[in-house]
């Protein structure tokens, strides 16, 4: 089984290189979309100890969160000692049954792949980008997004130029979403006849 890192800064396309791969019938395991099922359960209490006033009934309320956060930055380093050992047990969990299942391939979608040393625990890595015109384009789009918030954003990620250098794949997301269909389908197709090692290293 390959393991594939899918990576890439904030408004890259990630989501839709992440769609294709599940319409090609490879699973995804969205580490966003992970956070926000912690925000609601298990990291609740503990996030609410290192920054209170940040939850409710509905658990953390995000927006409280980052405005605290955006104070002092500092604070981010906390909430990531918090979250990350949950989201990797997730990951793990996720990993363990792609394998069960006799998956060929199954993709990791991690925002901070390499910030975090999540490349060494892949077989591949794929990074998606496109031009920092359209990318902020696309942030500001997003409901609550200011140019402040994005900065922020921007300066805890490595830079997109880095993050290509890096990538054994680059997936340029700025034309049709044909186009970008395109090139994981090429990607898949290119990966096919390889034996991924990662998961005997770091998953069992």
């Amino acid at each position: 089984m390959n393991i594939i890192g899918l990576t890439g800064s904030i408004g890259m396309g990630k989501s839709a290189a992440a769609r294709r791969f599940r319409e090609l019938g490879v699973p995804v395991f969205d580490a966003d979309a992970e956070v926000h099922k912690l925000y609601a359960t298990a990291a609740v209490a503990p996030i609410e100890a290192a920054f209170p006033g940040t939850t409710g009934p509905a658990g953390v309320d995000r927006h409280k969160l980052m405005t605290i956060l955006l104070a002092d930055p500092s604070g981010f380093k906390r909430l990531e000692q918090i979250v990350h050992p949950l989201v990797q047990a997730a990951q793990r969990d996720f990993i363990r049954t792609c394998f069960r299942e006799n998956k060929t391939a199954t993709v990791l979608e991690i925002p901070l792949l390499f910030e975090t040393g999540g490349e060494k625990k892949v077989d591949i890595t794929v990074v998606v980008s496109t031009t920092a015109e359209q990318q902020k384009q696309r942030v500001l789009e997003r409901p609550g997004m200011t140019e402040k918030k994005l900065m922020e954003i921007l300066s805890r990620q490595m830079p997109d130029a880095e993050k290509r250098r890096r990538a054994d794949f680059v997936v340029d997301t700025s034309m049709t979403l044909a186009a970008t269909d395109a090139q994981i389908d090429h990607l898949l197709a290119s990966i096919s006849s390889r034996v991924g090692q990662a998961y005997e290293q770091h998953w069992q």
